[in-house]
């Protein structure tokens, strides 16, 4: 059974473990393996994660599959006081869980609480060669930009930056 929960601090340890285990799977075909190892332990650390949650206030979400953690997604207000669009930070699940549905359901769980701070949008970023793209566009978002970043020690985000119309498709 699905269970979609909002989570604080506490749940650090497993955002963390699922941080870990779902970047080594998908990502060493997308991009090389130093630049995962320096993500998960920057970005994606426990001091990351907890000053995204208690300073930056990202409202995580957790997933369970019949009561065992299978993805996370994290998102807030992309401005401050400009509740229009809302950025979708992280949205991961485990590769074995693809396929069920709960990757939208995992959208219209943050699409249902964003709205009613007048929420019009969502957007995201998400790698050019990541098959993500496909599913998000599935499930009605867009290209907006192209985007090429470089990072600390060289690394390169080779990104999409996604958006979804919520009152043209309301998932």
């Amino acid at each position: 059974m699905l269970k979609i929960t909002k989570v604080s601090a506490e749940s650090i340890p497993k955002i963390k473990r699922l941080s870990d285990e779902i970047w080594k799977q998908v990502y060493p075909s997308i991009v090389p393996m130093a630049q995962i190892e320096f993500l998960l332990s920057t970005w994606y650390s426990a001091d990351a994660l907890a000053e995204q949650i208690e300073v930056s206030g990202h409202q995580f979400i957790l997933v369970e599959w019949n009561d065992e953690a299978v993805g996370y997604a994290s998102y807030s207000m992309k401005q401050a006081n400009h509740p229009k669009r809302f950025r979708v930070h992280k949205l991961y699940l485990q590769p074995a869980m693809h396929g069920n549905g709960i990757g939208r359901a995992m959208l219209k769980y943050i699409a249902a609480e964003s709205m009613p701070l007048g929420c019009l949008e969502l957007e995201l970023n998400v790698h050019k060669r990541n098959p993500a793209v496909g599913f998000y566009q599935h499930v009605g978002f867009v290209i907006e930009q192209d985007i090429v970043t470089i990072i600390e020690h060289g690394h390169v985000l080779d990104d999409y930056i996604m958006t979804l119309d919520l009152m043209k498709n309301p998932l």
